[in-house]
This record gives structure tokens, C-alpha cells and sequence, in this order.
């Protein structure tokens, strides 16, 4: 079978700045790592602050950047979300239908969103997002038409706060027979949507992405033990450890996988291209394992640079290292 997949998530386009120091997002009373849903009046702090720094800006969020990184893998796939009619949302469409990705964008007649991405010294990203036009996605918007074709749905978790887009959605992709896949996304929205999201997964969510602070913020424990209780809720679950790889777990079996030590630069986008990678295995019929394998390779090579993207250059290689893995020629 042809494995189709669709992303949902916030149309952003992110605008990058490596930072000289923390200073300045102590100066703006930034949490170091996390995400910050920010108004109008914040961004232009923000931008008065940043305004001597070089800036870089590609289509961004997070749903988005994992179907990307799949169209650029081989596997068709489309994005579904919301963009207003202005420069901002015109390169979101233009640089989402470059990757290979099918737009299945709605108009808004708001300013699009886009996400201020400060990258620190040691490569941890913090980022303050002003949804704009993405933010106006609602339940209404979705009809059976958007899901046809498709075998794969993925959610990025920054929409859980949206809970009747969240439960159309799911009911939508369910009535079409798809695999439900959820990336938590941030530990700070998976605090503030902790019950609903204990109401949803269970029987609807058939593979469930973490990193260790989400997974932390949702059971409380570390991230073994909340491996467990994750995969009780889900048929797949995986827990992201950073530098020590990842855990997977579906049903009695449990794998961990190891990282692939790069010189890390920024960590933007990595768990996007991970789930992209893990994601690819399994729509392509790869073990478990080597889905998780092809998820931090992925991950690997997108720490390695600026952004969320992994750049042209290094799409070659990637191929004929997975291809290897496919048969059987990777240790």
C-alpha cells in the first residue's frame, strides 16, 4: 500500500537568530528552551532587541516541518493549516510547496504567524510565537475531502489547546481509516492541556512522540516510567532523550536507541525530524527499530546546522545511508 501522509499544525514561518549570549532572553524574561505563545506588542520587543542581529527565515511548525523532511524522503505527503494574505503567508505557501509538500492551506484575512526562534550558544532553541492567521483554525474548517487519499495523520501537539479542532480532527481521520500520530511538542502545553490530552490519546492516538520534559510534564515521572505509562495510552510510544537516544515501546517490547553524536549547533526542528524519520520507517514497513534508528540519523543531521531544515546538500547521503539500512548493510 501506498502510505500517504498529513500534517496538521500552526502555518508558521520561523525567523532564526543565533544569540551572542542568554542575556537577552533573561532581559526578556524568556524560559531557556521553551515555547511562548507572544501577542503583537511582545514580537515588536522582541524585534527592537534582535534588530542588530543577522536573521534567517524558513517555513516553519512543527507538524510542517516533519512532512517536509518526508516529501524530501519520498513519501508523499500534504499539510493542512491557515495563512493570512500577505508576504509572510505567500512564503509559507511558496516554501512548503518547494519541499514537495501538498498545500492544503486555508485564508485567513489576519497576518500569518511566524515564530521567533533565539538560538543560544549551546545550541538550545527558545521560541516565542505569534500564531497570527494559524491560530484561527477551527473545527468548521475541516471536511472529510481534506483527509481522502491519506493513510497517516500527524498532529503536532501546539493545536491541542484547541480542543473541538483537536476532537473534529480525530474523528475525521479515524472515519477515514488512518493511523493517528501525535508529537506532544512542548513540555509548558502539555502541563496546560494535561487532562484533555489524557482524555484523547487513549484510544485515538496510535503512536505517541515525547521528548523528556513532556513526558515528564504528562505522568510526572522520568522518562522510563513514562515510557510505560505513555505506551498503556498509545500502541506506540516514544520517549526522546536527547544525547542518549530514544526509547520505544509497543506492547511487552521495549528498544532503545542510540543517539548519533554530532557537533550540535541548534536544536530547532529536531524533534520534528526525528518523528519525519520514525515515521518514514514505519510507512515504508521498517522494524521498529530502524524506524527509531532513521529518526535520530534524521535528527542528527538537522542539530548539525541553523533551522529546521536539513539543507540540500546532505539529502543525497541521507538516502544512501537509509538505503542501507533497508538492506540490512547499517550496524
Amino acid at each position: 500500500m501506498n502510505n500517504k501522509v498529513l500534517g496538521m499544525g500552526n502555518a508558521l514561518v520561523d525567523v532564526l537568530t543565533v544569540l551572542d549570549s542568554d542575556a537577552i532572553l533573561q532581559q526578556l524574561h524568556l524560559p531557556k528552551g521553551s515555547m511562548q505563545l507572544i501577542d503583537r506588542t511582545m514580537m515588536d520587543a522582541i524585534n527592537q532587541c534582535l534588530a542588530s542581529y543577522p536573521k534567517s527565515m524558513v517555513a516553519g511548525g512543527s507538524a510542517s516541518n516533519t512532512v517536509n523532511a518526508m516529501a524530501k524522503m519520498g513519501i508523499e505527503t500534504g499539510f493542512v493549516g491557515k495563512i493570512g494574505n500577505d508576504e509572510v503567508g505567500a512564503f509559507f505557501l511558496d516554501d512548503t510547496c518547494k519541499n514537495g509538500v501538498t498545500p492544503q492551506l486555508l485564508s485567513s484575512s489576519n497576518e500569518s504567524g511566524r515564530c521567533m526562534v533565539l538560538i543560544s550558544k549551546d545550541g538550545e532553541r527558545t521560541m516565542c510565537t505569534f500564531l497570527g492567521a494559524s491560530a484561527e483554525m477551527e473545527a468548521g474548517d475541516l471536511t472529510a475531502e481534506l483527509f481522502d487519499g491519506y493513510t497517516i495523520f500527524h498532529i503536532e501537539g501546539y493545536l491541542v489547546q484547541n480542543y473541538d479542532l483537536i476532537r473534529r480532527a480525530i474523528s475525521l481521520a479515524k472515519a477515514a481509516g488512518m493511523t493517528i500520530s501525535l508529537d506532544m511538542a512542548s513540555f509548558n502545553v502539555v502541563a496546560q492541556s494535561r487532562d484533555f490530552l489524557k482524555e484523547i490519546i487513549p484510544g485515538n492516538i496510535d503512536i505517541l512522540f515525547a521528548n523528556e520534559e513532556e513526558a515528564r510534564a504528562f505522568t510526572g515521572e522520568e522518562p522510563r516510567k513514562a515510557l510505560d505509562i505513555l505506551s498503556a495510552m498509545s500502541d506506540i510510544a516514544i520517549v526522546k532523550v536527547g544525547q542518549e537516544g530514544s526509547f520505544i515501546k509497543h506492547r511487552n517490547e521495549v528498544m532503545h536507541i542510540d543517539s548519533f553524536h554530532v557537533n550540535c549547533i541548534d536544536t530547532t526542528g529536531a524533534g520534528d525530524i526525528y518523528a519525519a524519520g520514525f515515521l518514514y520507517g514505519f510507512a515504508t514497513g521498517f522494524s521498529l527499530a530502524m524506524s527509531g534508528k532513521t529518526g535520530s540519523y534524521l535528527a542528527a543531521k538537522v542539530v548539525e546546522e541553523v533551522g529546521s531544515k536539513i539543507s540540500a546538500e546532505k539529502w543525497d547521503a541521507i538516502h544512501q545511508w537509509v538505503d542501507a539500512l533497508a538492506h540490512g548493510q547499517q550496524s
